[in-house]
């Protein structure tokens, strides 16, 4: 019966596609690549279903459109049936859904989608999604870890390994990369992002854009209706990390340049490498919510980014325009998403309830609804739904492979940060005699991080540190004691693990915050170490024993006076599925620490926000002078800046050097471009990587700059005494910026332009370049 009704459907719907844009896109109908502005929107595909889309268009009843629009959740892997389920189900069988979120599971999504096909009116498939944000059932480091790791080959592996398991599994969209730019590690979404710094941000989104929905080859078919690759969403738009109070879903009170500069990057870099969908974000922009948002959402997204594809809310975003007292009721709601742009309403349902009667009354357009709906189907034709709308439940991934396991091993190795190691006590020698293990997180399976799939939670927790260093020292007499819980506050356990710490030659304590400490909704008003944590480090240091502190948290945190204590502490961030061994790669020298800190740790809450991309005042800090931009009790810089990481080896860098000292704005302008090339040794005695990175600052310009803006890195592993030459091209979009014109103006202007070159933001070495 369903290939009947497949066949059926696709005869009526008619011949080849032709080339064209989405169906009544503003400014945009008919666009192709070829005309999109140079850095625009990655080319679509040659066929882009418009005589399809236009054929179903005219079949579909109001009703019909509208339901398009609504995406409804599930209760993950319940199938059909049950009693939360009746909703979605009625909807599907109607004709009058588009989507389903948090559904998984081959027999699940192939009997709801049967449902849809083979029993509505049109058969028009769902499209489900899922928050698929660092793994599917192989759980990856979380994205701020995998920032830390400076590599896009590590979010490359999270998205290929993610999108096979969950294609195979019938989920056909995930709900990432989030691409929140922040200065607020207050705010607990900071562990979904990339840090403070939206170039770093802006490379690792497009990587894992890429990595999701695959590269496009210049066939005519999208590539994420490969059965291995889902399609990717850049959320949240847009600038939701600039959160007040780090509180979340709080207000956004941002410049036109601010959002420009800091906030749009990483998403224009994400439409590049060819994201199918938006997210709208919970935040107001200056006094307007995010799905409310004409301006970001249509004249930046689809008219001044020509881009073609899908926007759908966040949960219940549309209703909490009510909330936020930017609608006075649902309809009004659906009305200002609709016409702002939101093409689909996740969970709240004003669309289908008031869309019929905004229609009838004048106050949404039948040409925006058909742009809404082509956009939605679009996404479903590109995905492959209507050939293929179900999965083969033989192929279906059941779990982690020893394949995807080695590579979050060796992602979340390459993500840790060590943080100090004085006197060389990292790393331990595989031959010591006796260890003792101890903290809250030594014998925990609860090092996942943050979103974590719920069946991977159940299935399949983190590898633990205590197991892991058992494996990894097996001559050793290894001891354990969890000393304090994870947040209480209760000290009666320190006792222990103080007598195994003098009993062993080392001691490693595993110290941080639960995984369900960060993410959203999950503001910290104080980053100190949960509970009586600290007091354990602090009692391990007193017995004047060895040992070296692991940190397994999803934020940065303010270390307090125990840092001095400690000899080394290693930022292990929540790891992911094998968070003890990689970490115990670390401990052991298996592999040398190379990760640098993607968002700089503040030395106490009251110094945030403090990043490195900060904008000079007119009295900069000055030790000397009473009157300059500081606090009375707290040095001016972090605890630990942005871009720092040691390694068990040393390395020199050298002075950057100019293809040339000059070159004309006009020139830049039009393409021009430079180089800057250094170079770097491996001075110490065994291999470890470096992350080379090249800073700018616009000394004078019309628009007060950063006193630094990242603008290229390189990771480089090097054995000892190598040397490499490592080089940076730079452009217009790196020595220019966007001013505050609301439609949208970049300059590059004349001037001078400091060029940094060093192992973080602290950089000490120098070139400058003339723009004439």
């Amino acid at each position: 019966m369903r290939d009947v009704r497949r066949r059926t459907l696709l005869s009526a719907l008619g011949g080849t596609a032709v080339a064209g844009g989405v169906l009544g896109a503003p400014g945009a109908a008919g666009a192709s690549s070829a005309d999109a502005a140079p850095g625009g929107p990655a080319a679509r595909p040659e066929k882009t279903y418009h005589h399809e889309i236009r054929e179903l268009l005219d079949r579909m009843t109001v009703e019909e459109k509208l339901g398009q629009l609504q995406q409804l959740p599930w209760t993950y892997d319940t199938g059909p049936g049950g009693g939360d389920t009746k909703e979605a189900e009625d909807a599907a069988r109607a004709g009058k859904l588009g989507s389903v979120l948090s559904i998984y599971g081959a027999k699940s999504t192939n009997a709801l989608q049967r449902i849809a096909v083979e029993e509505s009116r049109l058969g028009i498939p769902l499209v489900f999604g899922l928050d698929v944000i660092h793994g599917f059932w192989t759980t990856f480091p979380i994205p701020l870890a995998q920032a830390a790791s400076f590599d896009p080959d590590v979010t490359r592996a999270d998205g290929e390994v993610s999108a096979k398991e969950a294609r195979s599994n019938g989920v056909h969209w995930t709900f990432a990369p989030a691409m929140d730019v922040t200065h607020e590690p207050r705010w607990g979404r900071v562990a979904e992002g990339n840090g403070e710094d939206p170039y770093l941000t802006s490379v690792l989104a497009a990587a894992k854009v890429r990595a999701y929905q695959g590269d496009a080859d210049g066939e005519s078919s999208a590539p994420y209706r490969a059965k291995d690759r889902v399609a990717a969403c850049a959320k949240h738009f847009v600038a939701y990390g600039g959160a007040e109070g780090g509180r979340d879903y709080n207000t956004v009170d941002v410049s036109e340049s601010r959002l420009r500069n800091l906030y749009l990057p990483p998403f224009k870099a994400a439409l590049e490498a060819g994201a199918a969908t938006v997210m709208a974000s919970f935040n107001t922009i200056s006094g307007v919510p995010a799905h409310g948002n004409t301006h970001t959402l249509t004249d930046i997204l689809k008219k001044e980014w020509d881009f073609d594809g899908m926007v759908v809310s966040d949960w219940t975003g549309v209703q909490e325009l009510i909330a936020h007292g930017f609608a006075e009721d649902g309809a009004a709601a659906a009305r200002l998403a609709l016409n702002a742009g939101v093409d689909m309403e996740m969970t709240s349902t004003n669309l289908v309830r008031h869309g019929k009667k905004l229609l009838r009354d004048g106050r949404i357009g039948e040409r925006r609804l058909d742009d809404a709906v082509a956009r939605v189907l679009r996404l479903k034709f590109d995905l492959g739904l209507f050939e293929n709308p179900y999965v083969d439940e033989d192929d279906a991934v059941a779990g982690p492979t020893a394949a995807a396991r080695r590579a979050a091993r060796t992602a979340a190795a390459r993500s840790m940060v060590l943080l100090k190691n004085k006197g060389k006590a990292l790393p331990l020698k595989r031959s010591v005699g006796s260890i003792a293990v101890v903290g809250p997180f030594a014998d925990s399976g609860d090092l996942l991080g943050t979103w974590s799939f719920p069946g991977a939670i159940e299935k399949y927790p983190s590898v633990k540190v205590l197991d892991a260093v058992e494996r990894a020292a097996p001559g050793a007499k290894v001891t354990y004691a969890r000393g304090v819980d994870p947040e209480g506050g209760d000290t009666g356990g320190i006792g222990k693990a103080v007598a195994a710490a003098k009993a062993a030659d080392v001691t490693v304590v595993v110290v941080g915050e639960p995984s369900a400490m960060s993410g959203e909704a999950a503001a910290r008003g104080d980053l100190s170490l949960p509970g009586a944590q600290e007091k354990l480090v602090k009692a391990i240091a007193a017995t004047g024993r060895p040992f070296v502190v692991v940190l397994v948290n999803g934020r940065p945190l303010t270390i307090g006076d125990w840092l001095d204590s400690a000899p080394a502490v290693l930022e292990a961030w929540h790891p992911g599925i094998e968070a003890g061994n990689a970490i115990a790669d670390v401990l052991f020298g298996e592999v040398a620490p190379g990760g640098k800190l993607p968002v700089s740790f503040p030395r106490a809450v009251g110094q945030i926000p403090i990043h490195y991309n900060h904008e000079s005042t007119g009295r900069p800090y000055d030790a000397d002078n009473k009157y300059t931009s500081k606090y009375l009790d707290l040095p001016p810089d972090p605890q630990f800046p942005f871009g720092y990481g040691l390694s068990y080896t040393t390395f020199e860098i050298g002075a950057p050097r100019l293809s040339r000292e000059r070159v004309s704005a006009d020139a830049l302008r039009e393409g021009d471009t430079l180089e800057v090339s250094v170079r770097v040794t491996n001075t110490g005695e065994r291999e470890g990587d470096e992350v080379v990175q090249l800073y700018v600052h616009d000394v004078a310009a019309s628009l007060t700059q950063p006193v630094r803006r990242l603008r290229g890195f390189r990771r480089v592993t090097l054995g000892p005494g190598g040397s490499r030459t490592v080089r940076f091209r730079l452009g217009a979009a790196d020595l220019g910026f966007w001013t505050n014109a609301p439609h949208g103006e970049f300059t590059v202007e004349e001037g001078t332009v400091d060029l940094y070159v060093g192992d973080s933001s602290a950089a000490k070495g120098r070139t400058t370049l003339t723009i004439t």
